[in-house]
C-alpha cells in the first residue's frame, strides 16, 4: 500500500490519506460532513462511472463549477481513471468556454444547472463541441445533463477491480491536469501537468507554510485555479487539513465562518485581508483561530502584513510568486521572514528550483539589477497542449522557461517582480491579458482597431481601459460599447473606461505604444 509521503499519483495519494486519517473529516460543506475515507469511497465510486461510461486514459474532461465537494470528488475520479482535468473559470461566457472545451478536445463535462443566476448548461447552446459526448451536473439539473445521483449510480456496473486496474496504469508522469492560461497571442493555451510534478512541489508548499492535520482550511481562491485547486484542496488533503470550500468572497460570510468554524488557514490575495482589516464590524467577530496566511504576488503594503499578525493573529504569513507553467509555484517567503521581506519580495526559489533574472542578450544580471525572470526546474510544464511552437517559444534549449516577468533578485535570493513585459495586469486577483480583450473588441461594428491597457483602480487594483480607433465613416458611442463588453465577456475583463482616439499611437515598427496609451490615461484621470 502506497504511503502518504511517497504517493506519486493524486488518486494513490487520497488513498493513502484515507488509511491514514481515516474517520477525520475532510470536507464540510454546508450540510455535508466527509471523512476522509468517505471521500475516498466517493472517490472510487465516481472513478467506476467514468470507467461504466468508458472514459478512457488521457480523455480530458472539463469542470466547470464553483467550489463545491463535488467538485473535488469529480476531480480526483477522473484522475484516478488516467483522464486530465481541464477546470474552466466560472465567469466565463459561453464562447469562452466553448473555446476551451474545442481547444482540449473535452469528452465529458462535470457543470451545475446555475449558480449566481447564470444557467451553465444553457451558455453552451449552439456552440459546436464535436468531442463532448457526455454532461453531468455536479448539482442540480439541466437538459440533456446526466444527474450527480444518476452519474454515481453507473458504478453499480464496474467491478472495484476494474478501477484498481486502471489506477494501476496511472504513473507520475501522467498528465493529472490542463489549466488554460492566456498568452500575448490572445488566445488560451492549455498548460500541461503531471502527477509526480504537482505531488512534489505541493509538499514543499505545505510544509513551508505549515500545514497540519486537523488544520481548518477555508478555500476562498477558485477551484478552477492553480491557488484554489493546487495551493487549495490537494495541500489539504496531503496534509489532513478539512477542507472549508467557500464559494463567493463574501466579506461578512467570511468573518462570521472564521469565527464559528475555527478557521485557522486562509490564504488569498491581498484584497482579501485589506477587506477584512477594513470591515466596520471586524471586531465583533473572535478570528484568535487565524495561524497561516499565504497571498500573491501583486503588491503588499508593509503595514498590512504588520496588522495581519498584530489585529488578526496570523502567526505564519508568507508571500509568494507562481505562474501556470510552473505548476503554479515558483518562490515563497520563509516562515520568520520579516514584515518588509514578506511584503516587498515574493520570497526565494523552492527547493531544487532555479531562477535567474537575464537581460535582453539572455545573460544573468548582477543582484539588485531587473531583468526578464527565468524559471528552470522539475515544476516546468510538460508543454503547451497541441503547441509544441508556443512550448518552444516559452522554453529554451538549455530548459529555462521565460516568464515574461521583470524581476529583481537581491543577494539572498529573494525575488522582487517590478513589470510585466506582457503587459498583463490584475484584477481582483484574476490575470487579465489585454490580447485577449483586444481579440474581442475587433468583433464590435465599427471598430478598426482597438488596444487595451490596465488603469489604477482603488477596489480591484488594476480595470482594463479601451482605446478604440473606429472604421472610416463609423462613429462609437462609448457607452453602448461598455453595455456590449458586459455580454461578450467575464466581467473582470469588462474594460471599465473607453476613449475613442482619431490615430493610434504607434512606434516605427507600427506596433501601439502602450506606455502613449497610459500617458492619455492619466491625463484623463488627471
Amino acid at each position: 500500500m502506497t504511503d502518504l509521503e511517497s504517493a506519486l499519483t493524486i488518486p494513490d495519494l487520497l488513498a493513502a490519506a484515507a488509511t491514514r486519517y481515516g474517520d477525520a473529516t475532510a470536507i464540510e460543506d454546508g450540510d455535508t460532513r466527509l471523512a476522509y475515507r468517505q471521500l475516498d469511497q466517493l472517490r472510487r465510486q465516481a472513478g467506476r462511472a467514468l470507467l461504466a461510461l468508458d472514459l478512457r486514459v488521457g480523455e480530458r474532461v472539463a469542470i466547470w463549477a464553483p467550489n463545491i465537494h463535488e467538485w473535488i470528488v469529480a476531480a480526483i475520479a477522473l484522475q484516478s481513471v488516467g483522464a486530465v482535468l481541464v477546470p474552466l473559470n466560472t465567469r466565463m461566457k459561453g464562447a469562452e468556454a466553448a473555446y476551451i472545451l474545442r481547444q482540449s478536445g473535452a469528452s465529458l463535462l462535470f457543470v451545475v444547472g446555475e449558480f449566481l443566476g447564470t444557467r451553465y448548461p444553457a451558455l453552451l447552446d449552439g456552440e459546436d463541441l464535436p468531442a463532448l459526448r457526455t454532461r453531468i451536473c455536479l448539482r442540480g439539473e439541466a437538459p440533456g445533463c446526466l444527474g450527480w445521483t444518476e452519474f454515481m449510480a453507473l458504478a453499480a456496473e464496474v467491478s472495484p477491480a476494474a478501477l484498481e486496474v486502471r489506477q494501476r496504469q496511472v504513473g507520475p508522469d501522467h498528465l493529472s491536469d490542463l489549466l488554460f492560461t492566456s498568452g500575448t497571442t490572445g488566445k488560451p493555451k492549455g498548460v500541461m501537468s503531471a502527477h509526480g510534478q504537482n505531488l512534489r512541489i505541493v509538499r514543499d508548499w505545505s510544509t513551508m507554510v505549515g500545514l497540519r492535520p486537523g488544520d481548518r482550511y477555508l478555500i476562498v481562491n477558485p477551484f478552477f485555479h492553480s491557488f484554489g485547486y493546487k495551493a487549495g484542496w490537494l495541500a489539504a488533503l496531503m496534509s489532513g487539513c478539512c477542507i472549508l470550500p467557500q464559494q463567493v468572497f463574501d466579506v461578512p460570510v467570511m468573518l462570521e465562518r472564521v469565527a464559528r468554524e475555527k478557521v485557522s488557514v486562509l490564504p488569498g490575495p491581498p484584497t482579501l485581508y485589506q477587506s477584512i482589516l477594513s470591515h466596520p464590524k471586524r471586531r465583533d467577530y473572535d478570528l484568535s483561530s487565524l495561524r497561516v496566511a499565504v497571498t500573491g504576488a501583486a503588491s503588499v503594503p508593509v503595514e498590512m502584513v504588520r496588522r495581519m499578525a498584530s489585529e488578526l493573529g496570523f502567526e505564519t504569513i508568507v508571500t509568494a510568486y507562481g505562474l501556470t507553467e510552473a505548476c503554479g509555484f515558483v518562490t515563497i517567503c520563509r516562515p520568520g521572514d520579516s514584515a518588509e521581506r514578506v511584503a516587498t519580495t515574493s520570497g526565494r526559489a523552492f527547493p531544487n528550483v532555479e531562477v535567474r533574472c537575464v537581460d535582453g542578450a539572455g545573460n544573468p544580471v548582477p543582484a539588485g539589477e531587473p531583468g526578464e525572470l527565468l524559471v528552470r526546474g522539475y515544476n516546468l510544464m510538460k508543454g503547451y497542449f497541441n503547441d509544441p511552437e508556443a512550448t518552444a517559444e516559452a522554453i529554451d534549449a538549455d530548459g529555462w522557461l521565460h516568464t515574461g516577468d521583470i524581476g529583481v533578485l537581491d543577494e539572498a535570493g529573494y525575488l522582487r517582480i517590478t513589470d510585466r513585459i506582457k503587459d498583463m495586469f490584475i484584477t481582483g486577483g484574476f490575470n487579465v491579458y489585454p490580447a485577449e480583450i483586444e481579440q474581442v473588441l475587433l468583433g464590435y461594428p465599427g471598430v478598426a482597431q482597438a488596444a487595451v491597457i490596465g488603469i489604477a483602480d482603488e477596489r480591484l487594483g488594476e480595470v482594463a481601459m479601451a482605446f478604440l480607433l473606429p472604421a472610416a465613416g463609423c462613429s462609437l458611442d462609448g457607452d453602448a460599447f461598455l453595455a456590449w463588453c458586459r455580454e461578450q465577456m467575464a466581467n473582470y475583463k469588462v474594460p471599465r473606461r473607453v476613449r475613442v482616439l482619431q490615430a493610434m499611437p504607434l512606434n516605427a515598427a507600427g506596433k501601439v505604444t502602450k506606455d502613449a496609451l497610459r500617458r492619455l490615461a492619466e491625463d484623463d484621470a488627471g
